[in-house]
């Protein structure tokens, strides 16, 4: 009896678990059919949360870009998709090119962002959303602090702008998921980790740095910016303060750190739990915050791989395979020929396994 290993990518258990997914994400389809009004506008904020939660990991667990200025491109999406309704776009057109205007402005902003590392990244992300807010402020139609309305959508009867709203955020959130799943599994996504991992030694073996950046950079501002255009939709209203705020951004850390930073699993996990948690106690007002900030820390502390990341390691549960999988087998092979081979202990019976870049 000799030993093997095998490389795999998909397991029985993670293609049973994605095309359960994929089977839920057409059922939710249904969802203006078969739920209350108040089940519908709960599950739209699912979406936004969920769609938040996994451009900021994808951008920080996998490419080692940790920014607290992701609210930039929450707000630009909101405010671009009002300026291009007013322009005479059609409404949710606008709010689909708003997202994508969020993109576009994450990669002008790129040239000169992305030359920053680390701490000096975080904080310029920070400094650059606060000037964005205050440009945004300037605009007459914008009225300062006041702000201003997605007038188009009070065109709508409610039951009808509330499906077509939930339709818009089920699509944007299952694109943008969809997107980013493909793209951590090319070879794209594996120089991303090579670069967090090590910048220089990423560089030193060929990995185009600057451009691996770039393009995760961008991705991760159309999650924000689509996140950005259907939470206007659900509100109407637009305040600079409110779509610009740092809490955006911290939500994406909470529900990151808790599911797991680093796993594509973890962060779904975390907006799930972090819109319950919202549901019970948003109305303690500030208490809620503090306990928001206080089980974030304690999750850092105390489980750094999170809930998911957690479950991960100690069972190797991977439901949506981003890497590889070793897998040791037994064969009835012979002995071979030429100088005996004595093999090693094995690893465990799933280990991750990095792809080459």
């Amino acid at each position: 009896m000799t030993q093997a290993y095998k490389v795999q990518r998909w397991t029985n258990r993670s293609i049973a678990s994605s095309a359960l997914i994929s089977v839920l994400q057409l059922a939710l389809l249904a969802g203006p059919f078969l739920l209350s009004a108040n089940a519908v506008d709960h599950l739209t904020t699912l979406f936004v949360y969920v769609m938040l939660a996994i451009t900021w990991n994808a951008l920080a667990g996998y490419g080692g870009l940790v920014s607290v200025g992701q609210q930039l491109f929450f707000g630009f999406g909101a405010y671009a998709a009002i300026r291009l309704s007013q322009a005479g776009v059609p409404v949710y057109a606008a709010l689909a090119l708003g997202g994508g205007a969020s993109a576009i402005l994450a990669l002008i902003v790129s040239s000169f962002m992305l030359k920053l590392r680390a701490g000096e990244f975080a904080i310029g992300m920070w400094v650059l959303a606060a000037l964005v807010q205050l440009l945004v402020s300037l605009d007459p139609i914008v009225q300062g602090a006041t702000g201003t309305s997605l007038l188009a959508l009070n065109g709508f009867a409610p039951a009808a702008r509330r499906a077509d709203t939930y339709w818009f955020g089920l699509v944007a959130m299952a694109g943008v998921a969809l997107l980013l799943f493909l793209l951590l599994r090319s070879r794209l996504g594996a120089a991303m980790q090579a670069i967090r991992d090590d910048e220089e030694a990423a560089r030193s073996v060929g990995v185009r740095v600057q451009r691996a950046k770039r393009i995760m950079f961008v991705l991760a501002a159309l999650g924000a910016g689509m996140a950005g255009a259907v939470w206007l939709a659900t509100s109407i209203s637009f305040q600079p303060n409110t779509y610009f705020g740092v809490q955006w951004t911290a939500y994406m850390i909470f529900m990151t750190l808790v599911g797991g930073i680093g796993t594509f699993e973890g962060p779904i996990l975390g907006a799930i739990l972090f819109f319950a948690v919202e549901a019970a106690f948003g109305a303690e007002g500030v208490w809620y915050l503090i306990g928001i900030g206080a089980a974030a820390v304690g999750f850092a502390l105390l489980l750094p791989q999170g809930i998911w990341g957690w479950l991960e390691r100690r069972y190797a549960l991977r439901l949506l395979p981003v890497g590889y999988v070793l897998k040791l087998q037994e064969t009835d092979a012979g002995p071979s020929r030429g100088r005996a081979r004595h093999p090693s202990p094995p690893p465990p019976a799933a280990m991750r396994v990095s792809e080459q870049s």
